[in-house]
């Protein structure tokens, strides 16, 4: 005896296993390929020939390299020789006493006034040295000339190389430095 179970599984197996069996047009997928492909010819395009290889000679090999610190060197001597301003400092004058400090240590306290000359007394930072200039006189690491004192200031003029190795001008001034109380 079986049961009513066992009967169902039975049956729903059997009919499992023959639609599996099944083609489900398969087969005419198959053949519609088969035909394509007898069909189908192959098409390869011809390759065209190569370019001829024609090497190149370089010539500049002789020139100056573009990438070289030296080029610049060149040409700002170049710029030097054509440069005809006639400006420059006298390498050949005895130095003074305050052109051995740089501008930034140097600091104006005061004048005194003499009958047709005034002096500026200049004291260089770090030392307790006060000394007396006028109009003339040099300070600073730049060929700076005394130009006009006053009260207030001190003018200077400076002689400095620019970037193209050119000497030109340059004002500047040094203010009086009032005293700390």
């Amino acid at each position: 005896m079986t049961s009513p179970f066992s009967t169902i599984f039975f049956i729903l197996i059997v009919s499992t296993g023959l639609a599996g069996c099944s083609d489900n047009g398969v087969s005419d997928v198959k053949e519609w390929m088969g035909q394509i492909k007898k069909d189908t010819r192959v098409v390869i395009s011809k390759v065209t020939e190569p370019k001829i290889y024609i090497p190149f000679a370089y010539t500049g090999k002789n020139d100056v390299d573009p990438f070289n610190p030296t080029k610049l060197l060149v040409v700002l001597a170049r710029l030097k020789a054509e440069s005809n301003n006639g400006l420059k400092p006298d390498m050949e004058r005895r130095r003074e006493v305050l052109e051995s400090y740089p501008l930034d240590t140097l600091q104006m306290v005061g004048t005194i006034e003499r009958p047709n000359l005034k002096y500026a007394l200049i004291r260089v930072s770090g030392e307790n040295k006060v000394v007396q200039a006028k109009i003339g006189n040099y300070l600073g690491q730049n060929f700076g000339m005394i130009t006009k004192i006053t009260d207030n200031e001190i003018e200077i003029k400076e002689i400095v190389q620019d970037a193209a190795g050119e000497w030109t001008e340059r004002q500047v001034k040094l203010d009086l430095q009032e005293a700390k109380k």
